[in-house]
């Protein structure tokens, strides 16, 4: 436990929001705002949206499904969720990679969006269950054991180091938290402060832990009122009744590669790039090591006259495709599906109606259809998590005084954006000499440039690159006040920095960087009823969420 004290703010009602074009964030790729906007030729990839409450057949093995899903959860605050899919609920499906102390920002924006869509499918007479998909057969263990935490105007870095070796290759999920992580829980818990989410946080985070319990009972607990259920699908009972999936990677193997590529080369002509690369006889699984427990990709040769059906090859291992049966067959667990197959695999085991990603994996949807086609018959809708910064009081007054919007803010970096704050505070006299100079100096050389081009090619051409250097000049002029004003007054730099670190730290959004750990202890486990509250309200785009 980490004490307790009253909360700094407590969420109890719907936070005022702003909602932004999609193209206010950074580096999203076309195919991804393509497929936002609903244009073509990106709309062709993808199933569609409409009518997705209307959930897809219930499988044959539903039943086997929902005793997993209830021995994963076994609170009462799940009870009603389960009650709802034992009764032929539908499902929204939406996951993350396990990591320390709950992860980025993006894991509750994406379990609030789940929940969203499932509240607005129910309330339409089509009852729906949000499922968190914990992605914890992943090996980059590099990726997921630190989170960075807001403390003051910079950012604190915990870091989780595995005792006595170095970063594992099993999947992530099967690490066990070592005795070391108590002293990194206790500094968190000194960083966040007593609050009902620290406690859970205390709580899930302990030595003999994995990194998958650790994470599922910290969201279990801040979605308990929400009905969110997890699972974690690295059991054998999961990769058992998944396993026709797996089956016709292996079977099929030619098969989907070669769909693969030529979706690849579709959607090349179509002016996007391939979101996974898929290379001649890649494959779309992974192979548990038997006695390292190590996660390795399973990669396949020709077929030729001695192997039909090629050889497979893994951690310094070859396997024919009757070895990789009789795996699947015996230890089903130790096959798993990559990013591109993962979907296909969750679909077959929910008859999902619904599945929540984030911009790379909605875009992955655009190569995975072809394996939807091939094993479903049939491709699952994607819809985009809620995408949002959340905005702390003082931050919202600094935007407030110095009349800036999210757009600004992303446009470039503490430093630039201090110098535009400053260039704003000038007095109102600098300004209008500057623009004055400015005006008629673009008027004059226009004109100027214009006759000398009239009189030879030659020289007009010169006459604009001199023309260009005096504006240059001009620019500079402008700067240089800009950069007198920011002399004068040290507290741009301060805000710039400060609004930077809170919304776009490092030139990175926030829910990418900023632990989330972090809004539920300042701001109180009900934030996630907000988040999901804000879910259920449609933003096409980036919501700015003030708390």
């Amino acid at each position: 436990m980490c004490g307790r004290r009253s909360r700094l703010t407590k969420v109890t009602a719907l936070s005022t929001a702003d909602c932004y074009s999609i193209t206010v964030m950074p580096g999203l790729s076309r195919l991804f705002l393509d497929f936002c906007s609903g244009s073509e030729p990106a709309t062709s990839f993808f199933p569609s949206f409409e009518n997705w409450q209307k959930r897809p057949a219930l499988p044959s093995h539903w039943p086997d499904v929902l005793k997993v899903i209830a021995e994963q959860n076994p609170s009462k605050a799940a009870a009603p969720a389960l009650a709802a899919l034992a009764q032929g609920a539908g499902t929204v499906l939406t996951g993350q990679q396990v990591g320390l102390f709950g992860g980025t920002l993006l894991v509750p924006l994406k379990a609030a969006t789940a929940l969203g869509h499932a509240r607005n499918a129910t309330a339409q007479g089509q009852p729906h269950v949000a499922i968190f998909w914990l992605a914890s057969e992943d090996h980059d263990f590099a990726e997921i054991n630190h989170i960075s935490l807001p403390a003051g105007r910079g950012l604190e870095k915990l870091e989780y180091s595995q005792p006595g070796e170095n970063a594992p290759a099993v999947p992530v999920g099967r690490v066990v938290l070592g005795d070391n992580v108590a002293e990194l829980t206790a500094k968190a818990c000194e960083l966040l402060g007593p609050s009902d989410a620290t406690d859970a946080l205390a709580a899930a985070y302990k030595p003999g832990r994995t990194f998958s319990q650790a994470f599922a009972d910290f969201y279990s607990t801040i979605f308990a009122a929400q009905g969110l259920l997890v699972l974690d699908a690295s059991c054998r009972e999961i990769h058992r009744i998944g396993a026709p999936v797996l089956r016709a990677a292996i079977e099929r193997a030619d098969e989907f590669n070669a769909a693969l590529l030529a979706r690849n080369e579709e959607l090349q002509a179509a002016g996007y790039h391939a979101q996974v690369a898929v290379a001649e006889h890649s494959s779309l699984l992974f192979l548990i090591d038997e006695s390292t427990g190590a996660r390795n990709a399973l990669k396949r040769t020709a077929p030729n006259a001695t192997e039909p059906s090629g050889i497979w090859q893994a951690g310094g291992h070859s396997y024919s495709a009757a070895d990789l049966i009789g795996i699947l067959d015996a230890t089903s667990e130790r096959i798993s599906p990559s990013a591109l197959l993962r979907p296909v695999f969750q679909d077959f085991l929910f008859s999902t109606s619904l599945i929540v990603g984030g911009p790379a994996e909605v875009a992955y949807f655009g190569q995975s259809g072809v394996l939807y086609e091939r094993i479903l018959g049939r491709q699952t809708p994607a819809a985009p998590r809620q995408f949002a910064s959340l905005i702390e009081p003082p931050i919202a007054k600094l935007l407030d005084r110095h009349e800036l919007s999210l757009d600004r803010v992303f446009e470039g970096d503490a430093a630039s954006l201090a110098q535009r704050l400053a260039a704003r505070s000038m007095p109102v006299e600098t300004k209008q000499k500057l623009a004055a100079a400015g005006n008629a100096l673009d008027a004059e050389l226009n004109t100027l440039v214009e006759w000398m081009q009239s009189q030879d090619k030659g020289l007009g051409q010169s006459a604009e690159t001199a023309a260009g250097k005096i504006m240059y000049q001009m620019n500079r002029l402008r700067t240089l006040a800009a950069n007198f004003q920011l002399q004068r007054e040290s507290s741009y730099t301060r805000h710039a920095e400060s609004i930077c670190n809170a919304l776009f730290p490092e030139g990175v959004l926030q829910d990418r960087v900023h632990g989330a750990a972090y809004y539920f202890a300042r701001y109180g486990i009900e934030l996630a009823e907000t988040l999901t509250a804000h879910a259920q309200e449609c933003c096409p785009g980036h919501k700015a969420i003030r708390l």
